[in-house]
């Protein structure tokens, strides 16, 4: 089963290589990672997303935890929460095509952030069936790179004083 884990640790060289190495220590994989700092410098939020039963989920936060610079482990699978990603397709515009992409990005409320005389480069946000279904979409229209971010995600409502 796959859980979204969001760690929460201090904003310092090296704590990024720890946490990834303490999953490939392990065996275990990581689906999309996403880091940067929080409202607060000296923190940084990561928001994991990996695979497993209950047993190795429950070994991964109690591994998670034992970091020196690991602050909080919440596993987002426990409670509601939102989540996001973030992915930018280049794909072929020819004229057939253009009028196709536009009707695509006006039903998944995306954005055409680069034009070139032969590519549109787009951008959605959304969750993981709204990016898969935009892929699938784009796919016969000729897609020549993707980017994602990986996802972002944080609890809903009073959940974590929010």
């Amino acid at each position: 089963m796959r859980h979204t884990i969001n760690v929460l640790v201090e904003n310092e060289f090296g704590v990024l290589a720890r946490v990834a190495g303490l999953f490939s220590g392990r065996g275990f994989n990581i689906d999309s990672l996403s880091v940067a700092e929080t409202q607060d410098p000296t923190v940084s939020l990561m928001t994991i997303v990996t695979r497993g039963d209950d047993q190795i989920i429950e070994q991964i936060i109690k591994q998670l935890h034992k970091l020196v610079n690991v602050l909080k482990v919440t596993d987002l699978h426990e409670g509601q929460y939102l989540d996001r990603e973030l992915v930018l397709v280049k794909v072929a515009a020819t004229a057939e095509t253009k009028p196709e992409i536009l009707r695509l990005m006006d039903i998944f409320r995306g954005k055409i952030v680069d034009v070139s005389p032969k590519t549109y480069t787009v951008e959605v946000t959304g969750g993981e069936d709204k990016i898969r279904a935009v892929l699938e979409l784009m796919r016969p229209l000729g897609i020549k790179e993707v980017v994602r971010t990986g996802k972002v995600a944080m609890p809903r409502g009073m959940q974590n004083g929010g």
